[in-house]
């Protein structure tokens, strides 16, 4: 199946995590732009904050505030026909952060940037638990013949508590949380894999013993070449993954195994996110060429915490 639906706007620079909002507006972030933009139902577009490094996921928070995962920036490759892909650390690179932004003054200000001695070397998606914390994932960064091993962690909203979660991930990318708030998934963008855990309580999962590399139930994978994005949950439970490459969105049970696949325009399709009414519109991001597209899903998305 083919993703069908309307352009909202074009223009961005490769924007990742859409935040849709009462007003039908919808917030993402630029990561090659650096910066927090609103897209207003007809197109137009309006700078919230610079942020710099490379804001890579966003979500609501508490207080009118805007959390954001900033992966610390990535160089870039330009093509002719202006078709944009990161490409490896930013050579100005220095280092990952959780940020907020205040909505009413814009504000930026930096909440985490380690998880005690652990510096956060690519933040790249949040999910908030509606119980005074979030979980995030945390990508790694490849540089020369190196690249860091991912994790998942948790943190407070207030940034006073923060704990590794999951370790290690491989290229660690989505996260969400099931409808009962008693499961976390969280997908590899390498490997193309879902993972599952059961919550515990805030910062604390249960974890399969071995051969599994972090604890966590495999979900499922792509077909054939497909690498994975930030994610959104179904009401009714499945998980939406945002799927490079033989791109699109994948979307899988959380009994594990995929339901269906619908087809993107490009191989750059980075997320998605639910709004509207009855949270059966899917906004999603088509970074290579910068496009927000508004779907009408055939299910309803997940209410989130904020």
């Amino acid at each position: 199946m083919k993703l069908e639906g309307r352009q909202i706007t074009d223009g961005l620079r490769f924007p990742e995590g859409p935040i849709a909002l009462p007003d039908g507006s919808v917030l993402v972030v630029e990561i090659e732009g650096a910066r927090l933009v609103k897209v207003l139902p007809d197109g137009r577009k309006e700078v919230v904050a610079e942020l710099g490094g490379g804001p890579n996921g966003a979500a609501m928070g508490p207080g009118n505030k805007v959390y954001v995962c900033n992966n610390g920036g990535f160089n870039w490759v330009y093509e002719q026909d202006g078709y944009v892909r990161p490409h490896g650390r930013a050579d100005s690179y220095t280092g990952g952060s959780i940020q907020t932004v205040d909505l009413s003054s814009g504000k930026v200000e930096t909440l985490l940037t380690h998880c005690g001695d652990v510096p956060l070397t690519g933040p790249n998606d949040i999910v908030f638990d509606g119980k005074g914390g979030f979980w995030f994932t945390d990508h790694g960064k490849s540089y020369d013949r190196l690249m860091d091993r991912g994790a998942v962690f948790y943190a407070s909203e207030d940034g006073s508590f923060v704990t590794e979660v999951a370790f290690p991930l491989i290229t660690a990318n989505g996260v969400g949380i099931s409808p009962d708030g008693e499961t976390l998934y969280a997908s590899e963008t390498e490997t193309g894999r879902v993972w599952a855990w059961p919550i515990l309580g805030p910062g604390e999962v249960a974890k399969e013993p071995w051969p599994s590399p972090n604890g966590g139930r495999f979900i499922g994978s792509g077909t054939g070449y497909q690498r994975f994005d930030s994610m959104a949950v179904e009401e009714n439970g499945n998980i939406c993954v945002a799927t490079l490459v033989n791109a699109g969105i994948s979307v899988f049970s959380p009994d594990g195994g995929l339901v269906e696949f619908y087809a993107a325009p490009e191989p750059y399709c980075t997320n998605i996110a639910f709004g509207g009414e009855d949270m059966r519109t899917a906004y999603i991001t088509l970074s290579g060429y910068g496009t927000l597209v508004a779907v009408d899903w055939p299910r309803a998305g997940l209410k989130l915490a904020y």
